[in-house]
Formats: C-alpha cells, structure tokens, sequence
C-alpha cells in the first residue's frame, strides 16, 4: 500500500492509511479478474453497485489483496461478495455486482452522451 492509496492523498479522508475508493476499486478490480475468459467476445461486464464496509485501517507499506466470488448469476447480472485484506486480516467486505454489456453499443452511448473520445 503507497502514499498515493491514502485516504489523505485521495482527499477522502484526512489519514494516512488505505482510503475507501482505492478498495472499491480493488474490489471491482478482482471481480473483473474473477470473470476473465468467462465473458463472451463483444461483450464485457459494467459496476452497477456497490455495497462496502470498510472496517479496519491498513498503514502504508502493508500488503493488501483483494478477492471476488461470484454469488448469483442472473440474466446478466452478476452479484459477488467479496473480501478485501493485508497481513493483520480482513479490512473490509463488499457486495458487488456487475451487468453484462454489447461493448460497442456501450461505447456509443457513452460516446453519444457528449464525451469526447
């Protein structure tokens, strides 16, 4: 865990330990990792939620890992529970879930919404 993953450098938080967004992105990072080789070409898997609690605080230069499992599949949604953690223990746990997507027609509405590409 570095400087730049502090809650301090983020600006959500005035703490020099993991900052929250940086687990939510390592959350949604490993759910991402969880699906390689199991989306369809042409397709791929968008965050719709997340629930975290963010519970205990990792100092700079700890180790942190994070892990997905996927939970439910329905339709093309994908719910995962998943755990973040360093060397002392769990950190936090989060429900996750993710939707499953034409990437072209994604990027065009994406596009279409006045963005430039």
């Amino acid at each position: 865990m570095s400087d730049a993953m502090t809650a301090r450098h983020l600006g959500s938080g005035d703490v020099a330990v993991l900052g929250t967004p940086v687990v939510v992105q390592l959350i949604e990072r490993a759910a991402v990792a969880a699906l390689e080789g199991k989306v369809p070409d042409g397709q791929t898997t968008v965050g719709v939620a997340v629930r975290v609690r963010h519970r205990a605080p990792t100092p700079v230069g700890a180790a942190v890992r994070a892990q997905a499992t996927v939970e439910e599949v329905r339709g093309g949604r994908i719910q995962f529970s998943c755990e973040v953690s360093d060397p002392s223990g769990p950190v936090a746990e989060a429900m996750h879930a993710r939707v499953v997507v034409d990437r072209q027609r994604f990027e065009a509405d994406a596009a279409n919404r006045g963005g430039t590409s």
